[in-house]
C-alpha cells in the first residue's frame, strides 16, 4: 500500500480514537496503521521528564534552538513509517509549523521508555527503523530491568554502536550526558549500579 494511503488510514483513525476514553497513538509500521491505547505509568512518565529536563538544560549550549520534546509524531514517506516516540530532540521551530508529523530529517535524537506490555517495539522495529530514517541517536531506557541503551552511527542494517548502562551510571548519550540515579524501575525502588561496556551492534561495520 502506497504511504500517502497508510497516512490517509492513520489520520481516520486518529479522528475515531478522539471519541473514545483514554489515550491512543496511532503508528504506521511494518504492517502498516496501528492503533494503540497509550497507558504510561507514573514512573514512566517521571523518567521521561528527567530525561527531557536534563537534555534541555545542555542542549542550550549544544545545541541552541532545540528542545527534548515528549510526543510529536515522527514520520519518513520513503520508508512507509511514521512513529510516536516518547520523545525527540528537534528544533523548536519546528512544532509551529502546519501538519501533524515531523519529518524525520528533522530529528536529532529519539527516546523511548520500554513498556511492559510491548518491549519488542522498541528493541526490534524501531531499532530498524530509527537508523533507516537517518536519526543519529536511540536511547532505550528499560524500567522493568533497570537498564540503558545507547544507539549511534547509523548505517545500511541498524547502528554500528551500541553502549549498555544500568541505572545510577552516568550516560553518554551523543554530546550529552544524563545522570540516571534517580531513575526508577518499574514496581522497585530503583537502585544505581555499575555500567557495562559499550560494544559494536551486529550486523554493522564498525
Amino acid at each position: 500500500m502506497e504511504y500517502a494511503k497508510m497516512r490517509a488510514i492513520a489520520e481516520q483513525l486518529g479522528a475515531y480514537a478522539e471519541q473514545l476514553e483514554g489515550s491512543w497513538s496511532v503508528e504506521i509500521g511494518p504492517s502498516g496503521p496501528i492503533l494503540a491505547m497509550m497507558c504510561p505509568s507514573k514512573r514512566h512518565e517521571g523518567t521521561l521528564r528527567r530525561i527531557c529536563r536534563q537534555l534541555d538544560a545542555q542542549l542550550l549550549t549544544s545545541h541552541p534552538g532545540y528542545g527534548c520534546v515528549p510526543g510529536p509524531e515522527i514520520e519518513h514517506p520513503a520508508l512507509a513509517r511514521m512513529r510516536r516516540p516518547d520523545a525527540v530532540v528537534i528544533p523548536e521551530d519546528v512544532l509551529d509549523e502546519e501538519g501533524l508529523a515531523v519529518d524525520a530529517t528533522q530529528v536529532l535524537a529519539v527516546i523511548e521508555i520500554v513498556s511492559p506490555s510491548n518491549p519488542n517495539n522498541d528493541y526490534i522495529e524501531k531499532l530498524t527503523e530509527y537508523p533507516a530514517m537517518g536519526i543519529e541517536h536511540y536511547l532505550i531506557v528499560d524500567p522493568r530491568t533497570g537498564t540503558i541503551q545507547v544507539h549511534s552511527e547509523p548505517c545500511k542494517n541498524g547502528y554500528a554502536r551500541k553502549e549498555p548502562y544500568i541505572y545510577g551510571d552516568t550516560v553518554p548519550f551523543g554530546p550529552w550526558a544524563l545522570e540516571t540515579v534517580e531513575f526508577r524501575r518499574y514496581g522497585k525502588a530503583g537502585d544505581a549500579g555499575l555500567s557495562s561496556a559499550g560494544g559494536v551492534w551486529p550486523g554493522c561495520p564498525s
